[in-house]
């Protein structure tokens, strides 16, 4: 598997999730991504990462709730997501930059995950 995310749920309004993106290691140079997407919406930026655990971006919505980070020697990515919202509610999707840092473009990115849902009730 290229790359695996998980940790999804229903959870209520106000509660917290993290999701684990978990990558092979040959993409250990690459930054990695968080896009989502919601149903009847286009996937859209989340947050992004540099290969060595810097240069996080966000998008606007999620700017002070969502942090992401990396654990290099487990090859793994993760999003805590606090203070979740009903606009939240996506499938959540990991991605492999193409570039050592992460960017906001889904051209950006050369592999995906499979997805994971995030569902958060009001």
């Amino acid at each position: 598997v290229q790359l695996q995310a998980s940790g999804g749920g229903l959870v209520q309004a106000g509660d917290s999730l993290r999701l684990s993106c978990a990558a092979a290691r040959r993409f250990s140079n690459n930054g990695v991504g968080w896009f989502r997407q919601a149903p009847g919406k286009e996937r859209e930026f989340v947050a992004a990462i540099g290969w060595n655990g810097g240069n996080p971006s966000y998008a606007d919505s999620v700017k002070g709730r969502f942090t992401i980070s990396r654990d290099r020697l487990k090859n793994t990515v993760y999003l805590q997501m606090n203070t979740l919202k009903p606009e939240d509610t996506a499938v959540y999707y990991c991605a492999s930059s193409i570039r050592a840092y992460g960017g906001q473009s889904q051209g950006d990115y050369s592999y995906w995950g499979q997805g994971t849902q995030v569902t958060v009730s009001s």
